[in-house]
């Protein structure tokens, strides 16, 4: 039962932060611009120096060994999940601006703007090497697969792409980058100067409450009155939140990914929607208004299902 109670009061926390974003747009503090940059400087600042901190504070040259395991984890996780949810998107024969959408919202979850504050409320700072991990894992998925599928239900495809642009795309993500440094200073047996440190350390700090801000924001901008219950989003709610995380215990028995860096992938993999799916909705002309529901009524369906979980776990 702590770990009942102790989700509770996590997901207490996460509404107590998420609406501070939302009294924010109701006073007009916070519109387009100010969305904007806390998105830039979470993913571009705050979160590369997150990942950098996580790792060298939580892990060593050991623990890296065990690492390439839990990465195919993760992987294989999120592809199952992902190929069940393109599968459930042909079966409810959703229109076509809704199909690819469904199956990136059910198929991705949203690993850092909730994930961060979430598992670190959970489990602590030392989650953090774990989070990278199966955030890898999830990008992955997203930088391919999730593009690909929202684009085909768009009317504005892309330019360009290919094996190269992929590459391309992932590795030079600035959370990405973050993971690749700290790795690399782990495999040297380096540290850090200390002024370097603890400026990571304070920069650090700023991801969990200002990502919960951003995203109470987002349920502001959607609105409450217009949360429906829109043809598909019952089954997605389903898939994001219930069967997820099965197949992520599934596939971490199946690798030996047990303790702490379990049950880490497990509530990852059992978050909302990733907040990236509405963005490539608007921009490559898929159902924008649809996915920023499904968006905002799984984060408000975590609220519940999390603690149902951490109860399961222990």
């Amino acid at each position: 039962m702590t770990g009942f109670f102790n989700a509770v009061t996590a997901c207490l926390v996460l509404v107590m932060l998420m609406a501070v974003g939302y009294f924010m747009g109701v006073k007009g503090w916070m519109g387009a611009a100010e969305k904007k940059f806390l998105s830039r400087f979470i993913m571009n600042i705050a979160v590369p120096a997150n990942c950098l901190v996580g790792l060298l504070n939580n892990l060593n040259r050991d623990d890296l060994a065990r690492a390439g395991l839990q990465v195919a984890s993760a992987l294989l996780g999120v592809g199952v999940t992902l190929l069940m949810s393109m599968g459930l998107a042909a079966l409810l024969r959703l229109p076509r601006e809704r199909w690819g959408v469904f199956a990136a919202m059910a198929g991705l979850s949203n690993t850092l703007f909730i994930g961060i504050p979430v598992c670190t409320q959970l489990f602590g700072e030392e989650c953090m090497p774990y989070v990278m991990l199966y955030y890898l894992g999830n990008t992955t998925f997203l930088q391919s697969a999730g593009i690909l599928l929202v684009e085909r239900s768009g009317s504005r495809p892309r330019q360009g792409g290919g094996p190269v642009q992929f590459l391309t795309d992932v590795f030079t993500k600035p959370p990405i980058l973050g993971v690749i440094a700290g790795v690399a200073l782990l495999l040297l047996g380096a540290e850090l100067p200390g002024p370097a440190m603890r400026f990571a350390g304070y920069i650090s700090d700023t991801v969990s409450p200002l990502a919960l801000i951003y995203c109470g924001f987002i349920v502001y901008e959607v609105g409450l009155k217009n949360l429906q219950l829109l043809p598909g989003l019952p089954l997605m709610l389903v898939m994001r939140l219930a069967v997820a995380p099965v197949i992520c215990w599934g596939c971490c028995w199946l690798f030996g990914v047990e303790g702490l860096a379990r049950n880490v992938f497990l509530v990852e993999s059992a978050l909302p929607v990733v907040s990236q799916v509405t963005v490539m909705a608007g921009a490559y002309g898929a159902d924008e208004e649809y996915a920023a529901t499904g968006a905002c009524l799984s984060i408000l369906g975590c609220f519940v299902t999390l603690p149902v979980l951490m109860l399961i776990i222990g």
